[in-house]
């Protein structure tokens, strides 16, 4: 099994906290080309809800949707966050318990969801769905606990985000092999995927690339990845070496993004 749907990997190694999530995600905050911000971005979608809805999020991760859109939260909505891993939930909790806003954290395997039919206005699958074993399994989850005209955004990355990146590993890699981490669903790949059980689906992508001008961010990124162990300590420093070069000729190092999100309405 892939490490990316291993699900006890996940649980107790790349997601047993925060740490390497939050590796990945400073790179965006810090020298993203578009301002607006990929989590106000998607929680955009999510703007046309009931006042009263009930919506679930599957992988919530750290919870940084729901924090950095707190002040838009209307009043009335009833919110579940849930991931695979308790390490998650933690770091979850603790950065909503500080907001006061009432949310419910719940341990949930995607491909079995303790949920009646028709319960959810909205079920989220950020950046995710990728890492489930069972997909058309957990699709069709999904789509049973979603109300008649819910709606699933699932957001993803594309064939080619970062691509920079998986170049220079290819550079250094002995076996000049590298497995992109969402390549079981991507914004080319998963319009078939979702097809089978949503008649309605809208593919949007968000405008964005990054110019960084440090290096350390980008080293503390390839640490957080899942096959990080598979380079060796020389080939990590010629990594460095070579990134140092392109920075000191530059002045920045581009990487080209591609991401967006499908939104599927049953």
């Amino acid at each position: 099994m892939s490490k990316f749907t291993d699900q006890q990997y996940l649980k107790t190694n790349q997601y047993r906290d925060s740490s390497n999530l939050d590796a990945r995600v400073v790179i965006h905050q810090s020298f993203s080309t578009n301002s607006y911000g990929w989590f106000k971005w998607v929680f955009d979608t999510l703007i046309k809800l009931p006042e009263n809805a009930r919506i679930l999020e599957l992988g919530c991760g750290h919870a940084l949707l729901w924090k950095e859109n707190i002040s838009r939260i209307p009043v009335g909505w009833n919110i579940t966050l849930s991931d695979l891993s308790p390490g998650m939930l933690d770091a979850a909790w603790r950065n909503l318990v500080v907001t006061g806003r009432p949310v419910k954290f719940e341990e949930i395997d995607a491909q079995s969801i303790p949920y009646k039919d028709e319960t959810f206005d909205a079920v989220i699958a950020n950046h995710m769905l990728y890492h489930v074993p069972d997909r058309p399994k957990a699709i069709a989850e999904i789509k049973r606990v979603l109300k008649p005209g819910g709606r699933l955004i699932a957001t993803t990355v594309g064939e080619n985000h970062m691509k920079e990146m998986m170049d220079w590993f290819l550079q250094v890699h002995i076996s000049k092999s590298w497995e992109s981490f969402a390549n079981s669903f991507t914004l080319e790949s998963g319009l078939v995927q979702l097809q089978p059980f949503f008649s309605e689906i809208i593919l949007a992508r968000y405008e964005d690339n990054l110019y960084i001008t440090e290096i350390e961010p980008i080293m503390a990124y390839i640490h957080s990845g899942m096959r990080v162990s598979e380079l060796s300590e020389e080939e990590l420093m010629k990594l460095r070496l070579d990134l140092e070069k392109e920075l000191k000729e530059k002045g920045k190092i581009f990487i080209s993004k591609n991401s967006g999100l499908f939104e599927a309405v049953k």
